[in-house]
């Protein structure tokens, strides 16, 4: 079975973000490196890697992992072989045998301009066997990460959570931007409110929630509404979406 050793030999493929983002900490924390490669690699760029780190698009998994598996046909020889998809499962590493299958996705925005994010987040891990399992849990936390066990079964709910907190957070935020430079107020003045809020619901949760609709003030949401329909009336059917989920979610903080 294959397991890293004292070599710890590493061979990623995808040279995207988060394959430089993996292969920048990984070379950080002392690891034997091949890549981040091209999709056209040829086996000799595997460099008797121990571990192979498939980091390329979900509907690429399973095309990029048939192709590793007829290379590693010819040498005789099957690393493990990982994915870094939050929403993907095992099964999309067929056909490389299910004992040497594994899956690690960081749980953190990856940008071109923040490549060495990794360190201290939260990192989704699922192997076929305990070996793949104990070197995911170890690539994670030699990397400053800390590793969470995910089912398979709970892949799409774990990758909803983390779409919900990142995408869907940037959308809410573009059209806070939208509304806010209306009325002469840049994206900049924002940032202290978002960071502080972060932090408040961070140490707090649902208690963190403050504003007119906290407060009960449907008048004051009511001249807020009549604002964005002036304004930008492509967003009010959000303005109205999140306005009946936080009334919910203050009902819900008054009952705890």
């Amino acid at each position: 079975m294959s397991q890293v050793n004292s070599a710890r030999r590493v061979a990623i493929v995808g040279p995207g973000r988060v394959g430089r983002a993996f292969a920048a900490s990984l070379r950080q924390a002392g690891y034997a490196l091949a890549g981040p490669l091209p999709r056209d690699y040829a086996a000799d760029d595997l460099l008797d890697a121990q571990v192979v780190l498939l980091c390329v698009p979900d509907r690429e998994i399973q095309i990029a992992a048939r192709a590793l598996f007829k290379r590693l046909e010819l040498s005789g020889r099957c690393p493990l072989v990982g994915h870094c998809s939050g929403a993907s499962t095992l099964e999309a590493l067929f056909p490389i045998p299910p004992g040497e299958r594994f899956s690690l996705h960081p749980l953190m925005s990856v940008t071109d301009e923040q490549p060495h994010v990794l360190d201290g987040c939260a990192a989704a891990v699922a192997a076929g066997s305990d070996t793949g399992l104990s070197v995911a849990r170890q690539l994670a936390e030699s990397l400053g990460m800390h590793a969470l066990e995910i089912d398979d079964a709970d892949r799409a709910a774990y990758h909803a959570a983390a779409s919900i907190a990142s995408n869907f957070l940037v959308t809410l935020e573009s059209a806070a931007e939208r509304i806010a430079l209306s009325a002469g107020c840049d994206r900049q003045a924002l940032v202290p409110l978002i960071a502080q809020t972060v932090s408040n619901w961070a140490a707090g949760g649902q208690r963190a929630l403050t504003g007119p609709i906290a407060r009960g003030d449907e008048a004051t949401v009511e001249r807020q509404r009549r604002a964005v329909a002036e304004r930008a009336p492509e967003l009010l059917e959000l303005f109205d979406s999140l306005a009946r989920a936080t009334r919910a979610l203050a009902t819900e903080a008054v009952a705890a």
